[in-house]
């Protein structure tokens, strides 16, 4: 994508690094994530992307049965990770075929914080990933690629970072949403609000100390998450 991207100076050190792994990774017999596993489409259902990180990852299979016969529920086989990183792989992720929802996040791995080997670090010690003036100008060029879709977008909030969690500042992705939802409104983006579902049941839902959701608490978000697609598909879904 010919774009100017807002890289904080650990970005490069994390695709670096991010490369470095994979050539030294010796080969093996994995599990491919089910979530990861592409799907014929049902003739005559709408086309739904899931765009995120691991948390939409957990989320994605729930999702798609809740809108089996409703709609065909894609997500990219990988990890959306970063902005910058939807930034580069965002074409890609899109394809060549119509699109008529797309849901999507990035936020918890903007603002972690990484060591100089691209491993989670204390924000004492580490650098984080992107500012909020990074994240801003890399969210408002994803929006306007995602606009070119013609798809109806839907701009789902980041998850609590609670008290423990390692890697991050905990609450600090509240800033971050502050910024999205400025972001979206300017754009006219609909907002399915995860932060303000989860939050008032994360002993509930949430892993302790970690940003990851227990699988309850990933069908909890897939209900949000599919509720929220099915609003703006309004009668196409019924």
């Amino acid at each position: 994508m010919n774009r100017a991207l807002l890289f904080s100076p650990v970005l490069s050190l994390l695709f670096a690094h991010a490369e470095g792994a994979a050539a030294e990774r010796p080969t093996r017999a994995r599990q491919p994530n089910p979530a990861f596993a592409s799907i014929e489409d049902e003739p005559g259902l709408p086309r739904v992307l899931l765009l995120g990180d691991s948390i939409s990852i957990a989320y994605t299979i729930p999702t798609r049965e809740l809108l089996q016969g409703k709609a065909n529920v894609h997500r990219p086989a990988d990890n959306c990770g970063f902005t910058a990183k939807g930034l580069e792989n965002l074409d890609k992720w899109l394809g060549d075929k119509p699109w008529d929802v797309i849901h999507f996040n990035w936020g918890l791995h903007d603002l972690k914080f990484l060591d100089a080997q691209g491993k989670l670090a204390s924000p004492e010690s580490g650098t984080k990933v992107a500012s909020l003036e990074q994240y801003r100008a890399n969210l408002e060029q994803i929006v306007e690629r995602l606009e070119k879709t013609g798809a109806k977008l839907i701009w789902a909030s980041t998850t609590p970072v609670p008290e423990g969690a390692e890697g991050r500042i905990p609450g600090d992705e509240a800033n971050y949403n502050a910024v999205a939802k400025e972001v979206m409104d300017a754009h006219g983006v609909a907002i399915d609000d995860l932060w303000a579902f989860a939050s008032p049941r994360l002993k509930e839902i949430q892993r302790e100390a970690n940003v990851h959701f227990t699988e309850e608490g990933s069908q909890a978000l897939a209900e949000q998450v599919a509720g929220s697609i099915l609003r703006v598909l309004g009668n196409s879904a019924q």
